[in-house]
């Protein structure tokens, strides 16, 4: 039932010209280093930035809570890629730690996924085989997540259970079935593309067709109503009065969460239809002037003295296209895409921006002494090259 459902609503959707090659403009786009340098390479960045680490919260130094968990996720995607267990002990204690301080395992009460999200549960439980953690976890957050979805019936009726206001039943012409609330608190109007993360990696661990049909909901909301002209994944629709965020709000974690969902849907389903919307979004994200120039560096975040919240953005991105990537045997023209592309931002972070084993989180550079939000921003980009080249 599910291509038949796909079908649909796909045929009312924009379509964008897919264009999978690497723009000549792009700067530095392969490298010949070997496997053990670059596991090498990705191993001393995250060393770098592990004595910041606080064990009685889970968190580094310098650093916010979701951006902790980014740090975690790269620590996990590491053994995972690199075939060892070097940080295995720290990632499970990390999360423990975490999960058992924090109501709903979130210390802003907001249900955006912690970094990692259902990504760094899979990449726990499964890659590193380790049942006692985070599993078990996973399982009451979404039924908490689902306490604050718009169901086709909320969205039929103009209310929902948790919330003190009339929500918008479509807005732009669209149900807003399968969006998610930013906050669990009755008066929180908010909806956005990060907070509806696709259950898709719950629907793939566990088999249970209702992650599927949660999956596909919050995959057709953003594919409906969050999508612009360009192919970017927008940010926040208000569920009272439909009202959006700013039109230059564009930010690379939206796209890249919603790849990273679409690439396990795909596989879920067995549907065409969403490999090729994933397919699209990639080819268009990968190269978007939003947050880019034409060398291909990714630009947003760059902070030198201060973090901030987009600091980490382009890290998730990073992670997402490489699920997509990993996704995608069958497409080699995406993975060379997706390969080049963190190439581009592999050689900038060691030749324009890095001081030893630290990096600045602005990527073109300059230099610049550690800072936690730099060396978390490079992270991914560092573990990704382990598993985008071939040794």
């Amino acid at each position: 039932m599910f291509p038949f459902a796909i079908s649909l609503f796909l045929t009312q959707s924009l379509v964008f010209a897919q264009d999978l090659g690497v723009p000549l403009t792009w700067r530095e786009f392969s490298n010949s280093r070997l496997l053990a340098e670059r596991i090498s390479i990705a191993e001393d960045a995250i060393n770098t930035i592990l004595p910041q680490l606080d064990t009685s919260n889970a968190q580094f130094n310098g650093i916010g809570y979701w951006q902790s968990g980014n740090v975690f996720s790269a620590m996990a995607n590491f053994d995972h890629l690199a075939g060892t267990t070097t940080y295995e002990t720290q990632v499970i204690n990390g999360l423990n730690t975490a999960f058992s301080l924090y109501s709903n395992f979130d210390q802003y009460g907001s249900l955006k996924p912690a970094g990692g999200g259902l990504q760094l549960h899979t990449t726990v439980t499964e890659h590193t085989e380790m049942k006692t953690c985070c599993q078990w976890q996973s399982l009451p957050g979404l039924m908490f997540r689902s306490s604050n979805v718009i169901s086709t019936a909320d969205a039929s009726s103009g209310t929902q259970p948790n919330k003190d206001f009339p929500i918008a039943g479509t807005c732009f012409g669209e149900s807003m079935a399968g969006g998610v609330f930013w906050r669990p608190t009755v008066d929180d109007t908010g909806i956005n593309s990060i907070t509806t993360g696709l259950s898709a990696f719950l629907a793939e661990t566990t088999g249970d067709t209702t992650y599927t049909n949660a999956a596909i909901l919050s995959a057709e909301w953003i594919q409906n109503l969050q999508i612009n002209a360009d192919g970017i994944v927008l940010d926040t629709v208000d569920g009272a009065d439909c009202t959006r965020s700013p039109a230059t709000w564009l930010f690379t974690y939206n796209s890249g969460k919603y790849l990273e969902g679409l690439s396990v849907l795909k596989d879920v389903t067995d549907s065409s239809a969403w490999t090729t919307l994933m397919t699209d979004i990639a080819a268009v994200a990968i190269k978007s002037s939003a947050w880019e120039g034409s060398n291909g560096i990714i630009t947003e975040g760059a902070s030198p003295t201060a973090n901030n919240d987009g600091v980490g953005f382009k890290a998730i991105f990073i992670r997402g296209l490489d699920e997509v990537s990993v996704r995608s045997s069958d497409n080699s023209a995406l993975q060379i895409l997706i390969h080049s592309y963190n190439d581009v931002q592999y050689n900038a972070l060691l030749e324009l921006a890095d001081n030893g084993t630290s990096y600045s989180s602005s990527w073109t550079g300059p230099p610049q002494e550690f800072t936690t939000w730099g060396q978390l921003a490079a992270l991914d980009v560092m573990v990704t090259a382990i598993n985008t080249n071939s040794p």
